[in-house]
């Protein structure tokens, strides 16, 4: 007959209580080589490079796939937003805003997280942030990269080398000249006009899109999706690059890479045997769980974002379960400069729809102070407001800091107010220039502070070293934008993010692969 003690009678005491909080859910245990969480860019390059390496790499998403093609409603609409808007029911609080009708709880594409004066909009799906970016896919100069990189990072090596790998994947292109110049894109011509008339170059951005899907859509041969603007929260008739079509599709074709969808992680520990434990919920797309899985890995890399890797880093270190995290982790965090503005033009009518996602763009970028780009990108498909959106981003030296807050369980963004404020000044002169005397000017963040460009958290050179490994911690790597310094050099963060992946993966594989893990 078994001994009872107090400790047996704890461990059934808590078993029975786990079982119960458990439900019907299953407990699976599995070991792999490699985890990574999250499918964005990060994931993605990590994904494929460790793959092609001969690494058997699991990479853990929790939002579902979003398959698109010619007559696809794989994604919602903004004019007639649903469930698929946002991750399980979490709609966005817009202060002095009407509320937005509730919807069912589902694995949806957008989830923002609060902050104490700034809150971040955070991407679900396999292919990460990819799925709902504009797709600008700009390369800073090396006057830019030095001014907020460290030196280290070698800009002329990734000019050669990773820059050029990063487009080749996603096959970027500008837009061509038979589409500006048709109907629904008078808005993109209207802004290249104006911001040359005050002064300022501009130039095609570079998109990972396959324009002739976009052509077709002239044609009538496919259902619109760019002419009309109706690509904000995704492309339902294909031809964007995302990072599920290229580097994850790339991935998984090597026989080495399983991407599980639908699968949150929950929490991240130091195993007792050295090695990595994941604890993650495999969910329906109502959020219901359906297995408990924990997970033992050598090596995991976080790419979750860089709101859901900085949180669950330091979640795990102030419960102890990754004890001695580098002191910086969490501070650091940048907005990279965004600032989005609705222009109504009582000089000119844009027209209904507008074509989009995105076309022209203006630089300024001569001093890195205050370099910033501002673009143009379509509305969705509304009836003529004579309204477009203009929206900047730059280098700035503001940061803010994430801080555990124990009551929640969590870490909280702290943005101090006016931290932009020498970047913000300068965009929004030049999108007054822009929009003229007869422009209307709405700065949406001023009123609604939030990014769509996260950044920071876990910096290079504070908590990670260049290729990502976290200090003192062996097979604990990040690589996704929490890995910026707060910027990236007056880009958009997508392109910057991946090539330092890859240059990463370059040196991870040369030097970590059959060593660390």
């Amino acid at each position: 007959m078994p001994v009872l003690n107090r400790r047996t009678v704890l461990k059934g005491a808590a078993a029975v209580a786990g079982a119960a909080a458990l439900g019907a859910a299953r407990v699976t245990r599995e070991d792999h080589r490699v985890v990574v969480i999250g499918s964005g860019f990060g994931g993605g390059v990590t994904a494929l490079r460790l793959a092609q390496a001969g690494v058997p790499v699991l990479v853990l998403e929790r939002g579902r796939r979003w398959p698109t093609g010619p007559d696809a409603e794989t994604f919602p609409h903004p004019t007639s937003p649903d469930k698929r808007i946002f991750w399980l029911g979490s709609a966005p609080s817009l202060p002095g805003l009407p509320s937005l009708p509730p919807f069912e709880r589902y694995t949806g594409l957008l989830e923002q997280v609060g902050g104490q004066g700034m809150s971040m909009m955070c991407a679900a799906g396999v292919g990460g942030g990819s799925l709902v970016y504009q797709g600008m896919t700009l390369q800073p100069t090396a006057e830019l990269f030095h001014a907020c990189f460290p030196e280290q990072l070698d800009y002329a090596r990734m000019a050669a080398e990773h820059y050029p790998r990063v487009a080749a994947m996603l096959g970027v292109e500008t837009a061509p000249d038979a589409l500006v110049e048709s109907k629904t894109y008078r808005a993109a011509r209207v802004f290249a006009r104006n911001a040359r008339a005050a002064g300022y170059a501009v130039e095609k951005i570079p998109m990972p899109i396959d324009w002739d899907f976009a052509l077709r859509e002239l044609d009538g041969e496919v259902k619109p999706s760019y002419t009309n603007g109706d690509c904000a929260l995704g492309v339902n008739n294909g031809g964007k690059h995302s990072v599920d079509v290229t580097y994850l599709a790339a991935a998984e074709a090597t026989g080495r890479c399983t991407v599980a969808a639908l699968h949150n992680v929950t929490d991240v520990a130091l195993a007792p045997d050295g090695r990595w434990e994941i604890r993650v919920d495999r969910i329906d797309t109502a959020g219901t769980v359906l297995e408990k899985k924990v997970l033992t890995a050598n090596a995991l890399v976080m790419a979750a974002g860089t709101a859901n890797t900085t949180r669950l880093l330091m979640r795990a270190g102030a419960k102890g379960d990754i004890p001695d995290l580098p002191d910086e982790l969490g501070a650091g965090w940048g907005t990279n400069g965004d600032r989005i503005y609705t222009w109504t033009n009582l000089a000119d009518d844009f027209g209904a729809p507008q074509g989009g996602p995105v076309v022209y763009g203006s630089k300024e970028w001569d001093d890195p102070a205050t370099a910033n780009t501002v673009i143009q990108a379509s509305l969705p498909p509304l009836p003529d407001l004579r309204t477009t959106m203009l929206v900047g981003y730059g280098i700035s030296a503001g940061r803010g800091r994430f801080v555990y807050d124990a009551a929640k369980d969590d870490a909280v963004l702290h943005w101090p107010s006016g931290a932009d404020a020498k970047l913000s000044a300068r965009i929004h002169e030049r999108i007054s220039r822009i929009a003229g005397p007869l422009g209307v000017l709405l700065d949406t963040t001023a009123v609604v502070p939030s990014t769509w460009h996260p950044l920071g958290g876990a910096a290079m050179g504070a908590v990670c070293d260049l290729e990502g490994r976290v200090l003192g911690h062996r097979g604990l790597y990040v690589l996704d934008g929490a890995l910026m310094p707060g910027t990236t050099a007056a880009c958009n963060p997508s392109m910057t993010i991946a090539a330092v992946a890859e240059r990463a993966l370059d040196h991870l594989i040369a030097e970590d692969v059959d060593r660390v893990f």
